[in-house]
């Protein structure tokens, strides 16, 4: 469980990367944001670099805060005792609601890519749908799903909580890095 930790790609990890990197490649998009982990900054470096656009970070993409689990290994924690200091899904739905507000209000009219984290893309596209995280089909590495973000949609979504004016025409996930 990488959690918040930087990780870094490896060789199927940079392979993964230029594969949505080339199915990308002859879309039109007007910005890439990743996640500040490092793992998640290589994945979007490639991925903008075919369109020579600069990567954004910002902490709101990172992946889940697993705390006393970060760097456990998932089958050995079976039967384990969940710590006090996970991150919450009510917190990781928040922290994706208010992605969807950033990106909404800093890429007005914009195609964007965001690449973020297995679990906290999964929480992005259960605000989005407006259902459980558990409905959500998991994300594989490298998996692409395009939403379609205006402020009517946000808000049926649950993802707008202010009064603010925003608009966004699309945004890209791309699915979590590999640093397996």
């Amino acid at each position: 469980m990488q959690g918040q930790t930087h990780g870094c790609l490896n060789e199927k990890g940079r392979e993964q990367a230029r594969i949505v990197a080339e199915r990308l490649a002859g879309e039109a998009f007007d910005a890439v944001v990743a996640s500040d982990l490092q793992r998640a900054i290589q994945t979007a470096e490639i991925i903008a670099a075919p369109h020579g656009l600069p990567v954004v970070t910002t902490p709101l993409l990172r992946e889940r805060d697993w705390g006393g689990f970060t760097g456990r290994f998932i089958p050995d924690l079976r039967d384990a005792v969940w710590p006090d200091d996970i991150e919450t899904e009510e917190a990781l739905l928040t922290r994706a609601r208010t992605f969807l507000i950033y990106i909404t209000a800093t890429y007005p009219g914009k195609r964007v890519v965001a690449v973020g984290h297995g679990i906290f893309n999964k929480a992005l596209l259960a605000v989005y749908a407006g259902c459980t995280m558990r409905e959500v089909q998991r994300m594989m590495n490298a998996e692409v799903r395009i939403l379609t973000v205006s402020t009517e949609r946000a808000a049926s979504a649950g993802a707008v909580t202010t009064a603010t004016t925003v608009a966004a025409e699309r945004t890209t996930t791309a699915a979590a890095p590999s640093a397996e």
